[in-house]
This record gives C-alpha cells, structure tokens and sequence, in this order.
C-alpha cells in the first residue's frame, strides 16, 4: 500500500494561518502517512475563475497540475481549493491537450476532513480541556465537495468538547473571495448575520476547515471587539490530541 500523499497548502495557510497548514501536515504524518510538498505550488486558480478570467485561471491552474504526477491522494485543507480542484478543473479544462491530466488530478483530490474520517478512519483521543465550539461549515465544503459533516464526525469523538449550533448553520459568511470585493456591502451584511449566530451560541470558539471563512469571520468579530475566536479544524483537533503540542 503506497502511504504517501501530497499536500495542497493553499494561499491563505501559506501566508495567513501557516500553523493550520503544519498541524495539517502533521495529523497525516501521526497516521502513517509521507507527506509529500511541491515546494512551487501557488493559487488554485479560483480568484480568476469566480472573477470569469478564463485564460488567467488556466495559467494558474495549469501551474499547478504539474506538480502532482505520481498517482497518490491530494490532500487540501480546505473546501473552497478542494472544490476549485476537484468541480471546476474538469470545466476549466475542458477542451484543453491537457484535459486528462487536468481530470485525472480531479479524481485524486479529497478535503482535509474527508480525508481524515473517509480514508483514514482516524480516531481520536481528546486530551484538552473541556470546550464549547460552534462549526461554521464552508459552502464549498457542503455543497461541491459534499462533506459536511466531516467536521463535526471529527469533533464528536472529542469526549471534552461540547458542539453547539449556529440559527445560520448553512449559510455563507459572506466571504466568498472575490465576492467580498465587488459586493462590499451584502459581504459585510452576511457576516453580520453569522457572527451574530455563532456569538448566540455562547461558544467558546468557532470551528472551521476554510481559511477564507476564518479570516472573514474572525476579522469581523476582532472589529466587533468580541471574546469569540475561531481556529481551523487541523489546528484545533492537532493541540487537543497531540500530547505535546
């Protein structure tokens, strides 16, 4: 049995959440599998896709797809790339001398979480202290990628943590990457909401496996000045499992 995978960072674990990426990483390696880190790997392509760049996204994509050519799972930390990677390539795509090989990356790609429950069937051992946590689930991990409820699979082997739900559980925070930016005042509006659900929870902390929607959230309850924080899933389940983290 080939136990490498590779490792799809993304932009934002890169630059903004690094410590995610890493426990990421090492909740693979704590499993038994080699990880493997193209170390010229960049953008997904999705900016330029969701923005219509059609060219741009290929170029980017195209990048990438180079990168993984042994046939081993690819492993992203997060529902919106795993989504662009795994929904769009095949459309991006499409037509391409280079179509198959888009294809063929497609079908190797699996969420994080996924991943975690789906093929590794991990188990956890909670060593923390006991928490109460709201999960907010990315809309690209719920509807193109269609894995839910990994996260809360994951969460509810943790013995001392408490999972409370949120009134707007399956709605978008209002990042949406580019959307953010060309629809400034609907994005606030949404994120108003959904901070505004998760801080009803009385949770300790919001859980997500999408650094887009940790940062949108996140900076919105620092602009708010409120207790609340949220934390990627990789890191949160890494501190809370691993004796020495």
């Amino acid at each position: 049995m080939n136990k490498r995978v590779y490792f799809f960072g993304t932009c934002l674990l890169d630059v903004i959440y690094p410590d995610a990426g890493v426990s990421a990483v090492q909740l693979l390696q704590r499993e038994g599998r080699t990880v493997v880190y193209p170390q010229t790997q960049t953008c997904c392509g999705q900016p330029a896709w969701n923005s219509g760049y059609r060219e741009e996204a290929l170029r980017v994509a195209r990048a990438q797809i180079g990168l993984f050519p042994e046939p081993i799972p690819i492993v992203v930390p997060s529902g919106s790339c795993a989504g662009m990677m795994k929904t769009h390539y095949p459309e991006l795509f499409s037509g391409q001398p280079d179509e198959a090989q888009a294809l063929a990356i497609a079908d190797r790609v699996f969420e994080l979480t996924e991943f975690l429950v789906d093929q590794l069937q991990v188990v956890l051992r909670d060593l923390g202290e006991p928490i109460t946590v709201a999960v907010h689930t990315s809309c690209s991990a719920r509807r193109e990628m269609g894995v839910a409820d990994r996260i809360e699979t994951l969460l509810g082997q943790l013995h001392n943590v408490t999972r409370v739900e949120q009134a707007h559980k399956t709605e978008c925070c209002g990042f949406g990457g580019t959307f953010a930016i060309k629809q400034p005042e609907i994005s606030a509006a949404m994120v108003a909401d959904k901070t505004a659900a998760l801080r009803e929870t009385g949770a300790d902390r919001f859980i997500t496996q999408d650094a887009g929607c940790l940062m949108n959230i996140g900076g919105a309850l620092d602009y708010q000045a409120a207790a609340l924080t949220g934390q990627h899933i990789a890191e949160f389940l890494w501190q809370r499992t691993e004796p020495e983290a």
